[in-house]
């Protein structure tokens, strides 16, 4: 019969996949991210020895910058009613009352090289109850405030949503209440996390970490290839441990679950973390604990357009919604590994899997060209240029054209063998 001699079917692309034979065996690739990794926790040991001490005042800048702090609970609550009592004062001497908001727009706000962060300068406003068209946003900051003292009393969390919900009809959008929630943090000194309402789970974390989640034990590598959501409450994780020899950090939940599956932090010892888009605060806190403790260096696999390496900068020089914040939500120093511009040709990706950048596109390329911390490093500026020039962009799953594990297969190996990292 037919049957007896069976064919095994493979993948016509398995034996010739692009640059593959370009590939050296992985002992050579894991000696070359053991001394990368090497000489980054050393770097980290000296940089924060040196700089452990320097703060926006040690700059002497020619202008006031406001930063937050890290605050208990008591300490929150204490400020709370500090300014609910100048707040009667105000009332009962017959001047109305008005919250000195500080200004985050984009105008107050700064890049500081020596930083390599955002900062916000210190102009603030004035948000009158008295006037028509501040005292509904005037009665959401009083009405958040209350929330916020609730919590400090019943020392509990909440998240966003469930602040929202205590009054909806006041709030009408989520947006609103989120906005004046950064507004409150900013008007007591505090982080965000101080005020103890927290984001829905959104990042996940799998690889080479252990660490203690409220006093749980948890095993990153134990976690199947969903991974380990990351704690909304960085303050209940501690204990890390890891022998990684780097963290990666990828933008897109299809390109983690890629290499999750494929167990990519066991050839090469890593940490996987996404936040699966948008960098969320809880993703943001909990990659900068792991870069501060582990003293381990950070690569970045985000999309080819000008909203991936936007998302890199949020993660490494902080957002301008949250600037006030940057120093406790900035990972400093994480390289882009990929997919960059230049790898579209290099790794010949075909036209049909490359989109065209819209009016847009084109458009947040050429702002990004114009910020501080785009032109500090010159192979940023020239990826990003050569962006703009081709009009072309790609996702990470363009990678896929040459097989599903194309990108864990040959794409990082290949990468990481080269150090082909900006």
């Amino acid at each position: 019969m037919a049957d007896g001699k069976k064919r095994r079917r493979t993948d016509p692309t398995e034996n010739s996949l692009p640059f593959k034979n370009k590939l050296k065996p992985d002992s050579v690739i894991l000696e070359t991210l053991k001394e990368f990794s090497t000489s980054s926790s050393a770097s980290s040991s000296s940089s924060s020895a040196a700089d452990k001490t320097l703060t926006l005042q040690d700059l002497s800048l020619p202008f006031r910058c406001r930063e937050v702090a890290d605050l208990s609970l008591s300490s929150v609550q204490s400020n709370i009613e500090s300014l609910a009592r100048k707040i009667a004062h105000s009332i009962l001497t017959g001047n109305g009352f008005a919250f000195d908001v500080p200004s985050r727009s984009s105008a107050n706000q700064l890049y500081v090289p020596e930083l390599d962060r955002i900062v916000l300068k210190d102009k603030s406003s004035l948000r009158p109850f008295g006037n028509i068209s501040t005292v509904r946003k005037s009665t959401i900051t009083a009405r958040i405030l209350e929330l916020i003292h609730q919590l400090c009393l019943k020392g509990i969390h909440v998240t966003k949503r469930d602040l929202f919900y205590t009054d909806v009809k006041l709030f009408k959008d989520q947006t609103q209440s989120d906005t004046v929630l950064d507004d409150v943090s900013c008007m007591l000194g505090c982080t965000r996390s101080s005020l103890n309402v927290v984001a829905a789970e959104k990042g996940v974390v799998v690889g080479r970490l252990i660490f203690s989640d409220n006093g749980d034990v948890i095993d990153c590598t134990k976690m199947g290839m969903g991974g380990k959501a990351i704690p909304p409450n960085i303050d209940r994780v501690g204990d890390m441990q890891s022998d990684a020899l780097f963290i990666l950090l990828v933008e897109k939940d299809a390109a983690y679950m890629r290499l999750a599956e494929d167990r990519f932090y066991n050839r090469f010892p890593c940490i996987i973390v996404t936040a699966k888009g948008q960098p969320d605060v809880s993703t943001r806190l909990f990659l900068r604990k792991m870069k501060m403790e582990l003293k381990l260096p950070v690569l970045a696999l985000v999309d080819s357009d000008p909203y991936g390496l936007k998302i890199l900068s949020v993660y490494g020089c902080g957002s301008k919604n949250m600037s006030y914040d940057s120093a406790h939500l900035t990972t400093p120093d994480i390289k882009w590994l990929g997919v960059r511009p230049s790898d579209l040709d290099k790794y010949k990706i075909p036209e049909q899997c490359r989109l065209p950048m819209t009016e847009q596109d084109i458009k947040t390329g050429k702002d990004m060209l114009e910020e501080d911390f785009v032109k500090k490093n010159p192979g940023w500026v020239e990826e990003l240029t050569l962006m703009v020039k081709t009009k072309q962009k790609a996702e990470i799953q363009a990678l896929s054209t040459f097989g599903f594990q194309y990108l864990s297969e040959v794409y990082l190996p290949l990468k990481l063998q080269q150090k082909d990292w900006l």
